[in-house]
């Protein structure tokens, strides 16, 4: 029972981030095709129609694009920092043993990226652009290792959920240190304190959600005003949310069927509507069901189809649309390299990392995860899509010609590495099954 109650809603977790992996393949496609088809000049101009609100005093008016990835992000980012944050407390990096796994593989998979990045790459104009191919998209990854079924082990899902949120972690504190504007210290005070305000009322135990929501408006502004990519404020939210409930199973349980009992024996009505009396219990019935939820909890659930079916689909359309054109003014050079480091400083960096440190036993890694598995996952995670691009966004917002061929060095290197490592787990035989072999060889050799 409790195997099923930790292992059903990851279960669940992985089928929605396969099918958004389906829906954001669709969505690239289709901005592909819009980029380089008759269309792509209203294609463009949509994306960069302005809306928002300007006074003489305060502006908030910017291209649709920008609301896409300042605004919808920051919710993205929200539900990664929820993500974490659980994680982090009960989940699969609560403990020093299990996080230390999935932190050196992504230690691999951001450092040496970054590395061949700087030694392949041979102009100033694009130096910036190294925080790239550093980022592993976890809805595209996942989705191509859930086509495999159960020819990969459940732990090897757990492993790159995991590593792509310690990842994440990476790639956010990337964003706010190295590409954010520059600061304004005032605002970004006023920001904070407000956050320490969220946080001592939540350590307090009070939570509301439109106190969060409204603050979060707030702080998501401030941090925009202030220089620093908004997204952090998302990511920073998402820990204002506390994970504990107020009143838990038994507790609930019992008075729940008090309220049953209670309904049972209250006055029926026989007009289409409710009596007094099982007014009143249904009240009680949503003040205990708001008190036996966890906040954070309930916000991931209903968030996460929201962010997988439609922010990163959207963002997806949005972004991916890259004018492929023999004319076009692209930097060959800078595909090339956001490729060979999203394919081979993945693979190398996580396979090496990974590796070194088990024959040092610093990291104990499952049993039924061969040494295959690790190849095979570090080149899904060069599958850089969703966070490789809103980097490259940022890297070279300045520099339309860079961003294009950074863009096209991530979907180019991102379908190499999912080709490669489905290709690798598609036809890797675990242990088990070699035991299983041997077996049925001496079994026959016996016989004959």
């Amino acid at each position: 029972m409790i195997k099923k109650r930790i292992i059903s809603p990851l279960q669940n977790f992985m089928k929605t981030e396969s099918a958004s992996g389906i829906l954001l393949l669709g969505a690239t496609l289709l901005a592909l095709i819009l980029a380089n088809s008759p269309f792509k000049d209203s294609y463009n101009a949509l994306w960069e129609y302005k809306i928002g609100f300007k006074s003489e005093h305060f502006e908030l008016y910017k291209p649709l694009i920008l609301w896409i990835n300042d605004g919808l992000m920051a919710v993205f980012f929200f539900l990664i920092g929820l993500e974490i944050k659980r994680e982090f407390l009960i989940g699969e990096l609560n403990s020093t043993k299990k996080l230390a796994f999935p932190l050196f593989g992504a230690l691999g998979g951001m450092l040496f990226p970054i590395l061949f990045f700087v030694f392949l790459n041979k102009s100033a104009d694009t130096a910036h652009g190294w925080g790239v191919p550093m980022a592993t998209d976890i809805a595209f990854s996942l989705a191509v290792l859930n086509t495999l079924g159960k020819r990969v082990p459940l732990s090897l899902k757990v492993f790159l959920t995991a590593f792509a949120i310690v990842d994440d972690i990476g790639a956010v504190l990337v964003i706010a240190l190295f590409y954010s504007a520059s600061i304004n210290i005032t605002l970004i005070s006023i920001a904070l304190a407000l956050l320490a305000f969220l946080y001592f009322i939540a350590y307090r135990g009070f939570y509301s959600k439109y106190i969060t929501f409204l603050f979060g408006t707030v702080i998501w502004v401030l941090f925009l005003k202030a220089g620093i990519h908004p997204t952090v404020a998302g990511i920073l939210m998402a820990f204002a949310v506390p994970i504990r409930q107020k009143v838990h199973t038994p507790e609930f349980i019992a008075h729940l069927s008090q309220i049953m009992d209670n309904i049972k024996g209250a006055k029926v009505s026989s007009k289409p509507i409710l009596s007094k009396e099982q007014v009143a219990e249904i009240d009680s019935l949503d003040h205990w069901i708001e008190d036996y939820q966890s906040p954070l909890q309930l916000l991931e659930h209903k968030l996460h189809d929201i962010v997988a079916y439609a922010i990163i689909p959207i963002f997806a359309l949005a972004n991916a649309g890259v004018l492929i054109d023999g004319d076009a003014n692209l930097d060959t050079s800078l595909i090339i390299n956001i490729a060979l480091c999203l394919v081979l400083g993945n693979s190398i960096g996580i396979t090496t990392i990974i590796t070194t440190v088990k024959k040092l036993k610093i990291i104990e890694v499952p049993k039924d995860i061969n040494n295959r598995h690790i190849i095979g996952v570090s080149f899904l995670a060069g599958i850089g899509f969703t966070m490789a691009i809103f980097i490259a966004s940022l890297a070279f917002a300045k520099s339309p010609e860079f961003l294009g061929s950074a863009k096209i060095g991530v979907l180019l290197g991102s379908l190499v590495s999912a080709i490669i490592g489905y290709l690798i787990l598609r036809y890797n035989k675990s242990e088990s099954d070699v035991d299983k072999n041997d077996q049925n060889k001496k079994e026959e050799l016996s016989t004959s």
